[in-house]
Formats: C-alpha cells, structure tokens, sequence
C-alpha cells in the first residue's frame, strides 16, 4: 500500500514535535471503562422533554463558466446556452423532537418538514455543467434547486425532510425512518439551501467511555434539491446507476484527549466495498502554537455484480495545521492511486479528504497540495468573525489504464492539471435574539485543463442561516 511510508512519515513528524511546544491537551492514555452514567436514565418524558426548533437559511450562489463553458436550459421547447446560472433560495426547515420516555426503554419521536422558495427565478438550467463527468446530465437536474421539465425553478417546493422513532437502552439508540446520520461514508450534506437526509435504520452505542459503536442500513435518500426520495448512486460514474441498498459501520476510539481515530467499513451492493481509516491529533498551545495533524485514508473495490465495473482504489490525505493565537497555516497533500475516480455516493457529505473543496480533486492517479491560512479576528476584539483564503493544484492525472465500464469517460486523461483558489469570511452573531446566526460570503475560482472534468467556473455565494426556538 503506497500510504505506508508517507503515514509513518506524519506521524513521526508529529511525536517529534510535541517536545517543541506547550502541551495544553493531555497525551496520557485513558482506558476504555464502562460509561457509569446511563443517559436513558436521565430520561424526563416524552412531552417533558419535547421541543420545537428550526432555522432559515437565504442561500444565494452566482457561477459563471470560463474559456467556453456554457450552462444548457430549454426555452420554448429550444435548447438554449448560457455561461451564467443564478440561483436564490429561502429553505426553511422546522423540526419536533419529543423526549424520550421514563422506564427501561425509552421511546421519542423526530419530525422535521423542509420548505424552500426560490427567489430567483431566471434562467436555470438542465445540466449542472460542473462537479463530475458529464453522465446524462439531461438527467440530472439543476444541482442547485428543483427545476421544472423545461429547466425553471420550481417556484416553492415542501417535503418531510425527518420523520423517525427511536429506541434508547442504556447509552444505545436505535433509529428507523429518515434521518440525519454521519459517518466518513454515509454523511449529511448541508451546503445547499436544504440538508440531505437518509432513510433506514441505524444504531449508535457508547456504553464504553472513548468509544462508540454505529451501525446501519439504507435503501433511500431525500437529496437536497428534489421533493421525493432517490436510490443511491455515485457521484462520478458516467451514467445514473441506482443500487438499493447500502450497509455500513463503525468504531470511534479516542485513545488520548489530543488523538481521535475512527475506523468504517461501507457495502454499496453491487457496487463497491469501501474501508475508511482516519486520525486527528493536535499537540501544543495554540496561543504560543500548535499543531493539528489529520490522516483520512479510503480503500475502495469493486463489489457483487460490480455495476460501475472494475474498482480498485487507494485514496488518502495528509494534513498539517499550525495555529499561533489568531492566525492558522495549513498545508495538506492528497493521492489518489487507482485508474478511475476516487468515488463516494451522491447526496453524502461521504468524502473526508483534505482537498475536497469546489473540486474533489480526486482524478485517477491525482495528487494535489492545498495551502489555507485562516485568520480569527476573536483575538482582536472581534468574536465570531473570521477569513480563510486557499489554493489548491493537482496534477498527474492519468485515466489511460482505465479498463471501461461506468469510469470509460477518464480514459482521456493523460497528464491533466488544474487549480482552486478561493477566499472566504464569515460572521456568527454572539448575542441578542439573533444569536448564532451566521452569515457567509465565498468567492471561488477553477481552472483546469482540457480533458480534466471540472472545467473552468468562477462562483460567489452568500448564505445566511438562522435559527430560532418555538418550543
């Protein structure tokens, strides 16, 4: 495995420099013991316990394509183009949690009911024109928002975003219906004006102090920008192959205060078998400095009736975080050693890796470096606001040896390149009726070269979330 020496590497950089700096986080071992206190017997019932919260978010996003690029909608029954694609959206999520009741067991409920409106409703298109290979994107729909049949935005648009019950022994929930669930595989991904949501049944376990169990089966997703629930699929084959189940689990041990590590295993049938290691360590006092070092490795092959063809891919990434009182430098190296794309399902937040950005930059035998610098303006005097500003390249991408089937597309490239910058700020309100609201302006650029399958796009977004408690 080609990770080996490279892990042995930043792992040895990191217990080399712990002697350098101030240690405010403990590296004493902590046993794994049994968790003394029950959380189900805490249980106050299940009106006592009940709330009703929720939170509105104003997601704005203006994109325009580069060096020929161009976005494709229907206009009078005519195929029509066009480098730039608005999209303005209101989503409105409101959400019931009973408690969970006294005894034993304890039962409680969960129901959320999504909404949004689209603000703008100009010119949306069919294809989505970037992220992934071109798969029917006739098909695939506007991935900002709902579009209609002719490529508009669906004016207002309702679903039940959650609707779940839940069992809880001990320190152990069980979960069956539409939920929230994250895991390095199978995650939430909420960077649109509405979160994704998976349907199944899932359990979580921390009877032991340090570590916790999850387990779990899903046949259905509620994607972000659709009204009905999906079957899974990946990201980046060529074509929409939908599979009907996905079974996934793991273990999260946290060994010392400053080391946390996680370890999943995830079954796409007839898909893929997916193994995640990941790691994070931090050493040091950030206000003389500290260092933050992050491990996320995926192996991924061809499963069952292997429906996207033959997989066989090692992907992971390296990170270094330096953070001196406001200031924080980031250096982070990514490789992908396979002929196909480093791939995860679509409507997951499922990719863990350093230089997931605006591109996942993760091409067929890619590597890529990011360098971030973040600056947190709390130090002086101004909690909450904070800027980040990156780049990002990767090159040596090289699909040639790709031996067909639903990753066919990448056979073109041969010693593709591109790059990613972008800069961002944002501002979360510390106090008053507003609190926690947060607001958020980015603007992104990519760049890349022919046959790489990001293309050439400029983005601005501006998204504002708050939220708010009735119950």
């Amino acid at each position: 495995m080609k990770l080996s020496s490279t892990a042995l590497l930043a792992l040895a950089i990191s217990s080399v420099t712990a002697s350098a700096y101030a240690e405010t986080q403990s590296q004493a071992y902590t046993p794994v013991t049994v968790k003394e206190k029950s959380a189900q017997s805490e249980a106050t019932g299940f009106v006592e316990g009940q709330s009703i919260t929720g939170s509105t978010r104003n997601w704005y996003a203006n994109e325009q394509l580069k060096r020929g690029g161009v976005f494709r909608y229907n206009k009078n029954g005519a195929l029509q183009t066009t480098d730039r694609r608005i999209n303005w959206l209101q989503g409105t999520i409101l959400k019931y949690n009973s408690g969970f009741t006294e005894g034993a067991v304890g039962l409680s409920t969960e129901v959320a009911v999504y909404n949004a409106v689209a603000l703008e409703r100009d010119r949306k298109d069919l294809a989505s024109g970037f992220g992934g290979v071109p798969f029917d994107r006739e098909r695939a729909g506007n991935n900002r928002t709902l579009t209609k049949e002719g490529g508009d935005a669906q004016g207002q648009w309702s679903k039940l975003g959650l609707a779940n019950v839940k069992a809880r022994f001990s320190n152990t929930t069980l979960t069956a219906g539409r939920m929230n669930f994250s895991s390095p595989q199978v995650d939430v991904i909420g960077n649109r004006a509405l979160p994704s949501s998976f349907e199944g049944v899932a359990i979580h376990s921390e009877e032991l102090e340090n570590l916790s169990f999850d387990l779990a089966t899903f046949d259905r997703n509620s994607p972000r920008t659709e009204e009905s629930q999906r079957k899974f699929r990946a990201e980046y084959a060529d074509h929409l192959v939908e599979i009907d189940h996905v079974y996934t689990g793991g273990i999260t041990y946290q060994p010392f205060a400053s080391l946390t590590t996680s370890l999943w295993g995830t079954q796409a049938e007839d898909m893929w078998n997916q193994y995640y290691f990941g790691a994070s360590h931090v050493l040091g006092d950030s206000s003389v400095l500290s260092l933050t070092t992050g491990l996320n490795y995926y192996k991924t092959v061809d499963e069952g009736k292997a429906v996207l063809g033959e997989i066989d891919n090692d992907t992971y990434s390296l990170s270094f975080g330096l953070t001196h009182q406001a200031h924080s430098l980031t250096f982070s190296y990514q490789e992908v050693n396979g002929n196909e794309y480093f791939d995860y399902l679509h409507e997951t937040n499922g990719i863990y890796l350093a230089n997931s950005l605006l591109s996942d930059f993760n091409g067929p035998n890619e590597k890529s470096f990011q360098i971030a610098y973040g600056l947190n303006m709390a130090e002086y005097g101004v909690p909450g606001l904070k800027f980040n500003i990156y780049q990002a390249r990767g090159w040596g991408i090289d699909g040639t040896h790709n031996k067909g089937g639903e990753y066919a597309s990448v056979q073109t490239m041969d010693g593709e390149h591109h790059y990613e910058y972008g800069i961002g700020t944002s501002y979360a309100v510390q106090s008053g009726p507003l609190k926690a609201t947060t607001v958020r302006a980015t603007y992104t650029t990519h760049r890349a070269s022919e046959n790489q399958s990001d293309g050439n796009i400029n983005e601005f977004r501006l998204v504002t979330t708050i939220p708010f408690n009735i119950l």
